[in-house]
Formats: C-alpha cells, sequence, structure tokens
C-alpha cells in the first residue's frame, strides 16, 4: 500500500488515489458521519449552476459533485490527475450526458482562457503541490464575472471543538479508515494534510491574491470545512474589449495614413504652379505701392503755374509777353480782366469782387481752369505789391489792350 507525504509529489498522490477509488465514496461517508453528502449540497448550491452554463470541477474524482453540479441542465467538465479515478467514474456517470471526464493536472489545465462559467473543487486543493498556482489557473480559465468555489477541510475557529477535532483526527479516523478503506495509510496522510493545512483566512488571502474580488466564506460543521468563493472581475472583460478594439481601429490606421501622403504630394504640386502666379500680384502691389509717391510730387506743381499768372499781370503792363502767352485760350479772359481793370482802376487793387467775374472762364476749355486759378493770385498779389503802385501809367497802354480785343 502506498502512501503520499506532504511534499504531494503528483505522482504519488495520483497512485495513492488510485488505490483507493473503488471504495472512496463510501469511506468518505463513514469518515464524514455522514456529513460528506451535506457538504456537497451546500457547494452545489454556492456554485449554483444554471441551464447552458458550462462547469469545470476540479479534483471531480469519481464524479459524484459533477453529478450534482450538472443536474440542473450546466454542462461539467470532470477534471482529474488520476487516472483510476477517472476510469470509475466514467463507468458511474456513463449513462449522464452533461458530464465529461478529464484527466488533467490543476497547475497546467488544458483549456482555453475565459472558457468556464464557474470552476469548482471539493477536497482537492489541499492535495495538489502548488495550491496558488492551480488558484491561478482556475482564474485563467473562469470567464470575467464567473465565480469559483473552493470545499476544503479548515481549523474550526473555537478552541474546543477545535481540540476535539484534533483528537478526532489522531485517534478515530485510523480506526474508521481500516474498517472502510482499502488502504488506510492513505489516511495517515489524509490526517497529516488537514492539520497542516491553513485556516479560513489564509486561504481567503490566497484567493484575493490570484485575482479574484468579493471572496468571502462561511464554515461548515462548525468550521471542520469551510467553503470559500470568489469572482473574476468584470473588468476584465472591459479589459479584453478594449485589447479587442484596437486590433480593428490599427487596421483603418494604415488606410489613413497613405491619404495624407498623397494629399501632400497633390499640395507640393499644386504649391509649385501657383507660386509663379504668387509672385505676380506681390510685384502688382508693389507698382501700385510706388505710383502715389509721384502723385503727391506732381501736386506741388501749380505753385510755379502761379507764377506765370504773376508774369501775366506784367503782361498787362507790357504788351509782348502777353502777345507771347497762349493767344487762343487767354485772348478773352485777358480782354475781360483788362476790361474790368480798366472800368475800375483805383479799386482793382482793394475790392476783390473783381475777381469774381472771371465766371464766364469757366466756360471755356480746361485751360480756363488755370485762369480763374490765377486770378485770385493776381488779386491778393497787389496787395503784396502795394507800395509799388506805379499804375497809373497804364493809362496809355489801357487803350492798348481794348484795342487788341477788339
Amino acid at each position: 500500500m502506498s502512501k503520499a507525504d506532504l511534499s504531494k509529489q503528483p505522482a504519488q498522490v495520483a497512485a495513492m488515489f488510485d488505490q483507493v477509488s473503488t471504495r472512496y465514496d463510501r469511506t468518505n461517508a463513514v469518515l464524514s458521519a455522514g456529513n460528506a453528502a451535506l457538504w456537497r449540497v451546500a457547494t452545489t448550491r454556492a456554485v449554483a449552476p444554471r441551464a447552458g452554463e458550462t462547469i469545470l470541477d476540479v479534483a471531480a474524482g469519481t464524479g459524484t459533485s459533477s453529478a450534482s453540479l450538472a443536474r440542473n441542465g450546466a454542462s461539467v467538465v470532470a477534471a482529474d490527475f488520476s487516472e483510476g479515478m477517472i476510469e470509475v467514474g466514467r463507468h458511474r456517470q456513463a449513462d449522464n450526458p452533461f458530464v465529461r471526464f478529464v484527466q488533467a493536472d490543476a497547475t497546467a489545465l488544458p483549456f482555453e482562457d475565459d472558457s468556464f462559467d464557474a470552476v469548482s473543487i471539493s477536497f482537492g486543493l489541499r492535495n495538489i503541490v502548488d495550491p496558488k498556482k492551480a488558484l491561478a489557473e482556475f482564474y485563467r480559465v473562469v470567464r470575467p464575472g464567473g465565480r469559483v468555489v473552493v470545499c476544503e477541510f479548515s481549523q474550526p475557529p473555537l478552541a474546543p471543538i477545535r481540540a476535539g477535532y484534533s483528537a478526532y483526527l489522531k485517534y478515530g479516523m485510523p480506526v474508521l479508515a481500516r474498517m472502510a478503506s482499502s488502504n488506510p495509510a492513505a489516511y495517515e496522510y489524509l490526517m497529516e494534510s488537514i492539520q497542516a493545512w491553513p485556516d479560513q483566512r489564509a486561504l481567503a488571502g490566497w484567493l484575493r491574491e490570484a485575482g479574484f474580488e468579493r471572496v468571502a466564506y462561511r464554515n461548515l460543521t462548525a468550521g471542520i470545512v469551510a467553503l470559500h468563493r470568489g469572482y473574476k472581475p468584470e473588468r476584465a472583460a472591459v479589459e479584453a474589449a478594449q485589447a479587442a478594439t484596437p486590433k480593428p481601429a490599427s487596421a483603418p490606421k494604415p488606410a489613413s495614413a497613405p491619404k495624407p501622403s498623397v494629399k501632400t504630394s497633390a499640395e507640393a504640386e499644386a504649391a509649385s504652379k501657383p507660386t509663379p502666379e504668387a509672385k505676380a500680384p506681390t510685384r502688382k502691389p508693389a507698382a501700385q505701392a510706388k505710383a502715389p509717391t509721384p502723385k503727391p510730387v506732381a501736386q506741388p506743381k501749380p505753385g510755379p503755374a502761379a507764377k506765370p499768372a504773376s508774369s501775366s499781370k506784367s503782361a498787362a503792363s507790357s504788351k509782348s509777353p502777353a502777345s507771347s502767352s497762349n493767344p487762343a485760350a487767354s485772348s478773352k479772359p485777358a480782354a475781360s480782366s483788362s476790361k474790368s481793370a480798366a472800368s475800375s482802376k483805383p479799386p482793382a487793387s482793394s475790392k476783390p469782387p473783381a475777381s469774381s467775374k472771371p465766371a464766364p472762364a469757366p466756360k471755356s476749355a480746361a485751360s480756363s481752369k488755370p485762369a480763374a486759378k490765377a486770378t485770385p493770385a493776381s488779386a491778393s498779389k497787389p496787395k503784396a505789391g502795394a507800395p509799388a503802385k506805379p499804375k497809373p501809367k497804364p493809362s496809355g497802354p489801357a487803350s492798348a489792350v481794348p484795342s487788341e480785343g477788339e
């Protein structure tokens, strides 16, 4: 008869369960004093299987717990690393279409991520060489929002019950194991593994370390057995969705990337063509800006034009300059100005109204306009030249001016 030790080597543990597989269920009922059935019912309620769900039952053994989980129509995968236990389970559950047996190691489950709605393990986590690694595998294969339920022997919180339970494991269980089991030495390992197993709070901490949230437990049979439950966070589904969305989002990015490259080439070609056109308008405003500068320079030219006006006055005193000016345009205005001067010799310099008489001058062509401008200049300048009043002389020339106008 083989017996595993607390090193929990998978080969040793598998061989031990292979030997007790045929009487395993009956021995558990005897050693638990009938509480094994109650613990199984409590585990099934904690898992809360629903029709259509897929549930993984780890360390399923002969499939008794798996059949309880599949009673409501859920599809259950019964996994165990003991080939002997699986063979017995397949034989007993041959008529159950909802239970499927798979030989698997709990620390390396052969299933895809997020494959199950729930994961359950009853009295098997204690026999795994690396329980924390197994919990990490449970977290991996359960879908986001799914639950994990662990039913395992524990430590009664009350000291009297804990003392009585320890005495039972040391003295009572070996006697019952010899009566009910085909391998009593295997149950010596059971006693040792229960005493070395951590309490409820420690196991709850392992579940949180694995990533489960809303971890809780409740004691069964005064804490001899504890039922733990935790949930995989829903945010893992959001993260999975976010990880999936960039894939389609990354596909359009290369499609949009070439578009700006085409635009830039088109813009480069368009930019090369309009450059001469853009330069032309810039030169035109430059020419227009230079044009206004000569205009104010041309405006002061009327100044010298006023000087001929003064010369025209001198023309009144000398006949030859008057005749040298434009005879076609200035003949009539000259006659009018001379007549006004003849009619009123002394007031010509004092009364400006005489200058208003050139109103008929606008009737002439454009050349008459400068003449009109010259008359006010001539009217103003006699005031400045008042000391030189030699104008009694025009008596002789005044008779000559009408003769020219005639």
